[in-house]
């Protein structure tokens, strides 16, 4: 007896005959572990469905860790992509006693050819390397159990080298233990030695099996409490570049946390467009890991992934996107010269689906680019092929106005900051949010630091800066309803901007180093500028602001509300729920303004 559900995707594509020949042509298969179901650039005999059991994907081109590319359970679909193309382009491989549907390669290209919708499934699921995993493993863990799944759930015991351990007991371990990684303790200090700094240390410092490792060990190192939460952990990962977090009580390392380790713990959408985005080795496989992001953002939306983890995950894969488009078109020997900025919402982490290109370049003073303006022309070019729009304003790399020296650059603070006009205090705010994303990171720190050696203690300019917060009206009559709630509102002008320009406001009267909005109002009630739970009221103002908007756009990119612009918010399309807590945030934000204008003395 055939037990799949051919009321469920992608079967139910099919009509009712169709499925009739399927379910008559579907025979189950059982297969020992170990065995390979399809070999890579071999053709695929069948389409296979897991019914019970484990089946890796592996590349073979790569190391047995890096290549373990995901892992299918009850009810994924594999082989489909490598039926279509006639060979199979990874090995799949039984990880355990498995039990699988065949389905016949002459059958499954017929009813491709048959019912195009069927076809169409399985070539926007799987044209990314054939590694789309389902949301929800039978079984396993779903977005949302991730997104409450803790460190300590996902580490494995640390494996610890003595102070004076050799290279050659550093190996014996690591090999013992099946690992990549060993710690080491100096003075105090954590330290991390893997097997490519051994192999590092043999091959290109002379060391011998006999030396001891100490040397090769790095101590600036990620780390995490075990009550940290694993989604957190993840994009500490994938920010830093890193390919594993140490996990401390206090002082005393308890566990690590590898990049495999979560790929086991959980497959989810989010860690498979990461790995496509890391693995990704040319323009063409970044372009199509970017092209899945708007999907990611609607897989962690229907989830009910809060607004917070979400901007802090696609912020960090917008980074790492756009870090590796310069790597690809800027020479390397340039790359150490200067720093690539993000500015704008990507600077602030606050971008989720791409918006315009914001972006500027700082040069150490010493450099010698005469290419310069053609590479950041291509760069330009190369993120609007990723998805990412011109910017309406000009305000990118290609402009020459936002690229130059560090001197020149304090030189533009300077001048910006002396005329005092509304376009200067709009290029201060966007330069504050600067965010490093490819480069020398220092670069950018010592020009934040000089704009606020400038700005933050004259009162006159930050009035000035202040005053764009207090600029649009918030959608509020004066019986604090909602103004014109079967029309739309500008969500946009009317709650978001309010906040994030006022708190950037404070940030630059307090010399904050952060760029992120919520993270500026940890520190301001850090500094007892602002009571916690008015920062607290303003962050879940600001979420709310993001999630409606974030709805919108989504709804425009389907094409439900036509022409609508994407920070329109159609308010009789709200629930009564959405409704009264849009009309709370939005006073919260009168308050906000009330509060702004009596600080820097401003007409409200």
């Amino acid at each position: 007896m055939i037990d799949v559900d051919f009321d469920q995707l992608p079967f139910s594509l099919l009509d009712d005959g169709q499925r009739e020949r399927l379910k008559a042509a579907m025979e189950m298969a059982f297969f020992e572990a170990g065995e390979v179901l399809l070999e890579a650039r071999h053709p695929a005999r069948s389409v296979y469905l897991v019914h019970k059991g484990a089946v890796l994907e592996l590349d073979p081109t790569l190391p047995a860790d890096a290549g373990r590319l995901g892992v299918y359970t009850a009810g994924d679909l594999f082989g489909a992509l490598s039926v279509l193309n006639g060979r199979s382009r990874y090995r799949f491989i039984t990880e355990e006693e498995t039990l699988c549907y065949l389905i016949p390669a002459d059958l499954f290209k017929t009813l491709c050819d048959e019912q195009p919708a069927f076809a169409d499934y399985f070539r926007q699921r799987l044209a990314s390397k054939n590694r789309l995993l389902a949301e929800r493993r039978e079984g396993g863990v779903t977005m949302a159990g991730f997104m409450l799944a803790k460190v300590d759930q996902c580490m494995r015991e640390p494996l610890v080298l003595p102070s004076g351990g050799t290279v050659q007991e550093a190996v014996a371990a690591l090999n013992e233990r099946q690992v990549d990684s060993l710690l080491v303790e100096r003075n105090g200090h954590v330290g991390v030695i893997t097997k490519t700094d051994l192999l590092r240390g043999l091959v290109n410092e002379g060391l011998t099996p006999a030396s001891p490792a100490l040397s090769l060990a790095t101590f600036e190192l990620i780390k995490v409490p075990p009550g940290e939460f694993l989604f957190s952990a993840l994009v500490n990962m994938t920010r830093s570049r890193v390919e594993r977090v140490v996990v401390m009580e206090g002082r005393k390392p308890v566990g690590v946390v590898e990049l495999t380790d979560v790929l086991s713990f959980f497959s989810s959408r989010s860690y498979v467009v990461g790995l496509e985005v890391e693995r990704a080795d040319n323009l063409e496989a970044l372009s199509l890991a970017s092209a899945r992001l708007p999907e990611l953002v609607r897989a962690l939306m229907a989830q009910g992934v809060k607004m917070r983890f979400a901007m802090d995950l696609l912020a960090a894969l917008n980074g790492r996107i756009i870090s590796k488009a310069f790597q690809f078109v800027v020479p390397e020997a340039h790359q150490e010269h200067g720093c690539l900025l993000v500015l704008g919402s990507e600077g602030r982490g606050e971008q989720i689906l791409k918006t315009d290109q914001d972006n500027a370049l700082i040069l150490d003073d010493a450099a010698h680019w005469p290419e310069r303006e053609e590479h950041m022309r291509r760069f330009t070019e190369t993120l609007l092929s990723l998805g990412y729009p011109r910017c309406p304003g000009n305000i990118m790399v290609s402009n020459p106005d936002w690229v130059g020296s560090v001197s020149r650059w304090r030189e533009q603070i300077s001048r910006w900051a002396g005329q005092g006009d509304d376009a200067a205090m709009m290029n201060l705010a966007i330069l504050i949010d600067a965010h490093p994303v490819a480069g020398r990171a220092e670069l950018v720190e010592g020009l934040r630091e000089a704009l606020f050696q400038r700005c933050s203690g004259d009162q006159i300019l930050l009035s000035r800066f202040a005053r764009p917060s207090l600029k649009f009206s918030t959608p509020l009559n004066w019986f604090g309803a909602l103004k014109k709630p079967d029309q739309g509102i500008d969500i946009k002008k009317g709650g978001l901007f309010p906040v994030v320009h006022g708190v950037r406001s404070m940030t630059l009267e307090q010399r904050i180093q952060e760029t992120g909005t919520l993270a500026r109002l940890d520190r301001l009630v850090d500094a007892g500028q602002m009571e916690a739970a008015f920062a607290e009221e303003l962050g879940e103002a600001m979420a709310l602001f993001s999630e409606l908007r974030l709805k919108q756009q989504l709804m425009r990119l389907e094409g439900e509300v036509g022409d609508l612009p994407g920070n329109q918010v159609l308010v009789e399309r709200l629930t009564a729920l959405e409704r009264d807590l849009l009309r709370e945030s939005l006073q919260v934000v009168n308050e906000f303004k009330k509060r702004l204008s009596r600080r820097f003395h401003l007409e409200y």
